[in-house]
């Protein structure tokens, strides 16, 4: 299990005007959206039914602590998810997750490792994500990293990678939990998830990330903003 903080670092482009462009999507091909890999069941399996559903529940009423990874055995019946396919098993992540706060997404072992390869070494970046005629950066670092270095401001969203299911059923499954509802939305968060796994997990994007942990000097935000086409004055 590894957790991903997102932080608020500060509101950039003070009332941007551009063109209304792809702004913080995940524009690209296919490939670079790991989410989206479980195939559309021809017949809902019957163990779908006996999940709970939990839809517009959220955890933060009832004392979530954002720095303490959620346990997966929490979420879903592990014993009874064994017996779906890999399919109907990401059908039902994402279902169980359709609610405010939570996000679901999913990707397939091998992407995983290239991830956690990739982010054991370039353990930091920053995101802009569009918001009406501007947009706000997120800073971005792994959990223990935050921890160890005494962050006073509170991750806005964190993110948890399930690997359970890794080896039996070829998926690792993704969690997205938004902590302050009230500044970021599921699409918003849902969009953030998106286009930090296509920095990390895209060759071209990820020199980008490498730039950023290793050249900062080097480092030139608007190079991010003009992948996403996003206006960079």
């Amino acid at each position: 299990m590894r957790r991903l903080p997102l932080r608020l670092m500060r509101s950039a482009a003070s009332a941007l005007r551009g063109p209304a462009a792809t702004h913080g999507g995940f524009p690209a091909t296919p490939a670079l959206h790991p989410a989206a890999v479980a195939a559309t069941p021809s017949s809902p399996p019957a163990d779908l039914s006996r999940w709970p559903q939990r839809r517009g529940y959220s955890q933060f009423a009832s004392g979530f602590t954002p720095l303490k990874p959620k346990p997966l055995g929490s979420i879903i019946d592990v014993e009874r998810a064994k017996g779906l396919s890999p399919e109907h098993l990401v059908a039902a992540w994402d279902d169980y997750h359709l609610g405010r706060g939570h996000i679901g997404a999913s990707m397939k072992t091998k992407l995983y490792h290239l991830l956690e390869q990739r982010s054991s070494t370039c353990r930091h970046f920053v995101i802009p994500l569009w918001k009406g005629s501007g947009y706000t950066t997120m800073f971005m670092q792994g959990l223990e990293d935050y921890k160890a270095r005494g962050t006073q401001a509170s991750p806005y969203y964190t993110v948890t990678h399930y690997t359970e299911f890794a080896e039996t059923k070829d998926t690792v499954l993704i969690r997205g939990d938004v902590v302050f509802t009230s500044k970021l939305t599921d699409p918003e968060a849902k969009t953030l998830l998106e286009t930090a796994h296509s920095f990390y997990l895209n060759d071209v994007r990820y020199r980008l990330v490498e730039r950023f942990n290793k050249e900062t000097h080097e480092f030139e935000f608007r190079d991010v903003l003009q992948v996403l086409d996003m206006p960079t004055m």
